[in-house]
């Protein structure tokens, strides 16, 4: 997330570094970078000047103070200005004082907005809410089965009939009353470009079903276009929020720092991958601290407390007190882990990280690799790999696909585990930081 932007504002930055004073003169280098880090990440071009010129007047207005260094103080001036720029704070869901509540989601074909509306159903279920799902593409046959499959797949009811787009959502508010489900999520047709009879049907759901939130969703993957389609459908929709789909891909950046200035609705979501439960609100902070290569540790422990199960966790800690820790267990763990999402974007979270490790060294492959590993073993051997002879790690290997030496590594290492699982003190530590020293981060 963000890689290309953060490599080049971490270069920008560091023109200022082992300077006594911040002047006009030397930061003019810094900003020049910055602005040209922003376009290439295709950031509106107004917004992106916007920015240096605000950069510029909080850094030459700073005096630096106490052991700080003008390049620290610059860095926590772009830091607020990426908050600024994105929206301060965490844009909360509005819900009506009087249910049901209506969410209308438009956008594009391909933005993943179908997916989106199940993302949505499932997280406001986990809140106590009684989602229903509506149906309203009714120019794609294959939306319709999708949203139903979803629906099915999240066991949350999901509203079609052979009816006009507007129709449809009508007589879903009338059901979703008679039915006491509290929130109604209308997804809309979607096309591969604007235009008008999209734009008039659209409209038309909206007049019809008076949403209290209008969410526009669009691909984070293609900048500024994507900004510039959100405009077009505020334009007749006036809307209250923007969703950000496939974040864990090769974002650029532009579509999240444009967004709030060019479009005036803030991001209040985020996708960070395609699985159901790969939805996150987004915190302009957060990702500001991302884009300057700080880390995200309360996203980090957020993701990590929705996979840990209290129980295991205390039957895993226990285990690990009796030196009882066996291969069944890590399988546990890794599968987890990989839950979390990407590796890669995992470690990035991390503050302080070394960004050749995250570039190089970090991704799924291993984990899918160790797992394959594990699944050839027996049951014998996972909870006694003492057992575990040449020949075993012969069929071990040619089981899994794998070579002798890598297995000879995963045994190594689990070994190694084991020997520091034995020395842990869980003690008083937090439940995340209990998580790290099992998966052997820290």
């Amino acid at each position: 997330m963000f890689e290309n932007l953060q490599e080049k504002l971490e270069l920008a930055l560091k023109k200022i570094s082992g300077k006594a004073t911040i002047t006009e003169d030397n930061i003019a280098e810094a900003l020049k970078e910055i602005r040209k880090a922003f376009l290439d990440a295709d950031v509106n071009f107004k917004v992106a000047n916007d920015f240096v010129q605000q950069v510029k007047v909080k850094a030459l207005g700073t005096k630096v103070k106490g052991m700080l260094r003008p390049e620290q103080v610059i860095v926590k001036i772009v830091h607020d200005e990426l908050v600024e720029t994105m929206g301060n704070k965490n844009s909360e869901l509005m819900l009506a004082p009087q249910p049901p509540t209506i969410i209308l989601v438009a956008g594009l074909q391909g933005s993943g907005k179908t997916t989106f509306c199940a993302k949505m159903a499932k997280n406001l279920r986990k809140k106590g809410r009684q989602p229903l799902l509506v149906a309203c593409d009714i120019h794609r046959p294959a939306a319709i089965l999708q949203l139903k499959q979803l629906g099915e797949q999240i066991n949350i009811p999901v509203f079609s009939e052979d009816n006009s787009a507007p129709q449809i959502a009508q007589n879903a508010i009338q059901y979703a009353k008679k039915f006491a489900r509290d929130v109604v999520i209308i997804d809309t047709a979607g096309r591969l470009t604007i235009d008008e009879e999209m734009m008039q049907e659209v409209k038309d759901v909206s007049l019809i079903s008076k949403p209290t939130e209008t969410l526009f969703v669009c691909d984070a993957m293609i900048g500024q276009d994507a900004v510039n389609t959100a405009k077009a459908f505020n334009d007749l929709l006036s809307l209250t929020g923007v969703v950000l789909t496939k974040m864990d891909g090769d974002t650029r950046g532009g579509a999240a720092l444009s967004v709030l200035k060019v479009v005036g609705a803030p991001i209040k979501f985020v996708g960070v991958g395609e699985k159901i439960d790969d939805l996150e609100p987004f915190y302009p902070d957060r990702i500001a601290s991302r884009i300057l290569g700080m880390g995200d540790i309360l996203t980090l422990v957020e993701r990590a407390e929705r996979e840990i199960d209290d129980k295991k966790a205390e039957e895993l800690e226990e285990k690990i007190r009796k030196n009882q820790f066996t291969f069944d267990d890590f399988l546990d763990q890794l599968k987890m882990l990989k839950k979390m999402g990407n590796i890669k974007d995992l470690v990035g979270m991390l503050p302080g990280m070394d960004k050749k490790l995250i570039d190089t060294n970090v991704d799924n492959t291993g984990l899918i690799r160790m797992e394959a590993i594990i699944n050839s073993m027996t049951k014998q051997e996972r909870s006694n790999p003492k057992i575990i002879n040449g020949s075993r790690r012969m069929r071990i290997a040619r089981g899994s696909g794998n070579s002798v030496q890598q297995v000879n590594m995963l045994l190594k290492k689990f070994e190694d585990m084991q020997k520091m699982m034995k020395s842990l003190s869980l003690g008083k530590k937090s439940k995340m930081s209990q998580q790290f020293k099992k998966w052997g981060i820290m």
